[in-house]
């Protein structure tokens, strides 16, 4: 990748920015060649051009990133954090503005365990791997909430309001205190963390006064050198309760039939049915089916179906607690279920001292379902597109039919799920493509926009951006003319009047221009 110079910039300036970083950090962990800035393109993004890094640095305690910060506001250079840049279908590492300074904690890899009370104390660095393996090697009783790609962090996959598969499994809710450098390098700590050496740092989430913690995800508002998070406690026994429903009108009553036993608390996981496409892609091609034009027609769909013994839709819950608990809670289910259909549910029980499931479900971080980005062939990958809406069954299978209707028009393969929170569903929508086909990129940009529209008709808004739509997203948030959007400015520019943390983040720009003039 060549170099792009940040804005405002010249060769001269820009290389005494870089000196000055040397200095903090030494010379090995500033990154300059065209080889190293290869390493932060969007890996998945339709064009690696438009979002491209000048260089990056990495530094290794929040002391360092301290001291960058500072020296950023003396070269007014943008920084682009990253807790180590595995945000596939979101951006990766990538800059919004490109010829941004990319400042790579994945480095910062500290790890500080409250065994007695199940809460983490974690670097930007530490993925979930990395903390998987130390629960594991130091036999503490509690399992880490992955995700579909165990390479991200745990403190950026929190941030920008990831999800994971067990009770615990939004993380968002789950971060208690936080440790931030502020724009002009100033160093805070959140909740209880604000008094100095308090034990309850991580157990308290609120303190005194305001709440900083959600103000600082999907932010740029700090850079995030240390976070807290609740751990979940090993359970005992895990029932997984398992159905295939074979009619894509399954997904409204399949809601309507989840969502009381969501909200009443008898299920804590979020459970997820998704289509067919979500285990194909990972097990086959494309080609292995089809070399058609347009989306796959549904004979081949059917065939997919009965190798693989899929339904259109799968359901998979996992129940955990002690045993009576978990087989009475999963008798209540499946009996609730049995009122509505007669589709089976498969059932199974994992008691402590078994070989676990190797999935999310059960704690275990995995990587395989990056494979699905490989479903066209040739450089795969994906984007997500991923709108909140009311936990209806109705509303739901609206939802469904009026993307699977785009999906068509487009010639795209549907690849969806419905993940039910404690009071809403979002729809999971990943959009899968292979970057060297540019007919089909050119598709996949005029696709996601129009899904965006139509999900903006019906007031349901993205959760979560790609950096390409941050503008757009953020547009659509768009009560009393933008109020949300302004008040996000003000504060801002206030904390950074200077742009240096990641201007574009989340549509958040300050008083630093607008990527293209956006508006």
């Amino acid at each position: 990748m060549q170099l792009v110079l940040p804005p405002n910039h010249n060769e001269s300036s820009f290389e005494a920015a870089l000196r000055a970083f040397a200095g903090v950090v030494g010379e090995r962990w500033v990154f300059t060649s065209d080889q190293d800035r290869d390493t932060y393109v969007d890996h998945y993004g339709f064009d690696v051009n438009a979002h491209v890094a000048s260089a990056a640095v990495a530094p290794a305690s929040a002391e360092e990133v301290q001291a960058i910060v500072k020296l950023a506001n003396e070269h007014k250079l943008p920084l682009w954090p990253i807790s180590r840049g595995k945000n596939f279908g979101y951006g990766s590492a990538a800059p919004v503005v490109s010829g941004s300074v990319v400042l790579d904690m994945s480095r910062m890899k500290k790890i500080w365990m409250d065994v007695d009370n199940g809460t983490v104390l974690v670097e930007p660095g530490v993925g979930f791997y990395d903390l998987f393996d130390y629960v594991e090697q130091n036999n503490i009783p509690y399992w880490i909430s992955p995700i579909g790609n165990s390479w991200g962090s745990v403190a950026g996959n929190a941030l920008d309001r990831g999800v994971g598969y067990t009770p615990y499994g939004d993380h968002s809710d789950r971060v208690c205190g936080l440790e931030v450098v502020l724009p002009d390098g100033d160093l805070v700590r959140t909740g209880m963390g604000a008094m100095s050496n308090s034990e309850a740092w991580t157990l308290h989430p609120y303190g005194f006064g305001p709440h900083w913690d959600q103000m600082f995800m999907q932010s740029n508002f700090g850079i995030v050198t240390k976070l807290g998070m609740w751990l979940m406690p090993k359970p005992e026994t895990v029932v997984s309760l398992d159905m295939e429903l074979d009619k894509k009108e399954d997904l409204g009553w399949a809601i309507d039939t989840l969502a009381p036993m969501r909200r009443s608390g008898l299920i804590q996981q979020s459970p997820s049915i998704g289509n067919w496409l979500r285990a194909a892609a990972v097990l086959t091609k494309r080609t292995d089916w089809y070399n058609g034009e347009g989306a796959i027609p549904e004979d081949v769909i059917s065939a997919i179906r009965q190798r693989f013994n899929l339904g259109w839709w799968s359901i998979n819950l996992r129940i955990y607690g002690p045993e009576e608990i978990t087989n009475a809670t999963a008798n209540v289910v499946q009996n609730t279920f049995a009122a509505r259909t007669q589709y089976p549910m498969r059932r199974g029980l994992w008691r402590e001292g078994m070989p676990r499931e190797q999935q999310p479900f059960a704690g275990i971080p995995i990587t395989f379902p990056l494979a699905n980005a490989g479903w066209h062939g040739g450089r795969g990958a994906h984007v997500g597109f991923s709108p909140a809406l009311p936990q209806s069954g109705d509303k739901a299978l609206a939802q469904f039919q009026r993307t699977f209707d785009r999906y068509n028009e487009f010639g795209m393969d549907y690849h969806g799920s419905f993940a039910l929170g404690e009071r809403h569903i979002t729809n999971v929508n990943q959009v899968l493509y292979d970057r060297d086909n540019k007919a089909m990129v050119a598709q996949v940009d005029q696709f996601f926009r129009a899904l965006l529209s139509d999900a903006s008709v019906q007031r349901y808004g993205e959760y979560r951006a790609h950096i390409e739509y941050m503008d757009l997203i953020a547009q659509s948030y768009d009560f009393n003319n933008g109020a949300l959007w302004r008040l996000n400015d003000r504060l801002k520019t206030a904390l950074d009047p200077n742009g240096i943390v990641a201007p574009g983040k989340s549509g958040i720009w300050g008083s630093t221009p607008r990527r293209g003039g956006a508006v």
